[in-house]
């Protein structure tokens, strides 16, 4: 993580209309709902009301009454990897899914309409990390960010930034920054000058067992709080907390196995 937005404040920050490209939403589909909201409940302090069911039983989490992320069921013949996915914004999802596919990406579900919420696909980029788009109706997505408990930051974790920075830039739009130095495979995605997401080329040291990703950051208030009670609440600890530019983080996984990052803002 090389790139991160600001602090947002003591308050968070609420949000509008994302405009296009902008990570909007982040979404994780499990075997186990009941036991999902219990860990992200106790973790985060999330409360939970009903979403759309187009794709099966889904909430959405609630922090102080304000969404900030959806968790869905899995069927229970559907063997898919239990990952959070980041939904990008867009004002013509049709459209957009069309433009991945001519980049070489593919489309695996979708476009469909979440009743009144909004339209959506689920896509996967070249390299096969999978992604949503999300276009706005009733629900505009993340509602507040910038507090403890909520996404703070989206990176693209593959084998290198090149070839797919280039599918990213075409589909959405994105300015690409790449990093400074020259031992690190890294670029940052940016939108009207301002940083939205990164990619990490981290070569062979990407698990073999999940391959490309998408990797979610919520902020904590303290990662090593959070990553004690991780363990407290069945999770795992993947890299324990350090010391980075942007504050104090750790990778981890809750108990199906679905990989995050925590992330303390410095003060």
């Amino acid at each position: 993580m090389t790139e991160a937005r600001g602090s947002a404040g003591p308050n968070g920050v609420t949000h509008a209309r994302h405009a296009p490209g902008t990570p909007c939403w982040v979404s994780l589909m499990v075997h186990g709902l009941a036991a999902t909201q219990e860990f992200y409940g106790a973790l985060f302090g999330w409360e939970f009301r009903p979403g759309p069911q187009q794709l099966g039983p889904y909430v959405r989490a609630l922090l102080d009454g304000r969404e900030v992320a959806g968790i869905g069921q899995l069927p229970p013949d559907r063997h898919l990897p239990v990952a959070w996915t980041p939904y990008l914004a867009s004002n013509d999802v049709d459209l957009t899914a069309d433009t991945v596919r001519l980049c070489g990406g593919t489309v695996g579900v979708g476009p469909l309409d979440a009743a009144e919420a909004g339209r959506m696909a689920i896509c996967s980029d070249p390299s096969g990390a999978v992604f949503g788009i999300w276009q706005t109706a009733a629900h505009l997505g993340t509602a507040i960010t910038g507090v403890p408990g909520t996404p703070a930051w989206n990176e693209l974790v593959t084998f290198e930034t090149v070839t797919v920075a280039k599918f990213y830039e075409t589909v959405f739009g994105y300015e690409e920054e790449a990093a400074a130095s020259a031992d690190l495979d890294y670029v940052g995605l940016h939108l009207a000058g301002r940083p939205v997401a990164g990619i990490h080329g981290v070569g062979a040291a990407l698990p073999r067992d999940r391959g490309p990703h998408w990797m979610t950051y919520f902020e904590v208030a303290d990662a090593d709080d959070a990553v004690e009670r991780i363990v407290g609440l069945g999770g795992h600890v993947l890299r324990p907390a350090h010391d980075s530019a942007h504050g104090r983080v750790a990778t981890v996984a809750d108990p199906e196995g679905a990989r995050f990052s925590v992330i303390q803002n410095p003060r």
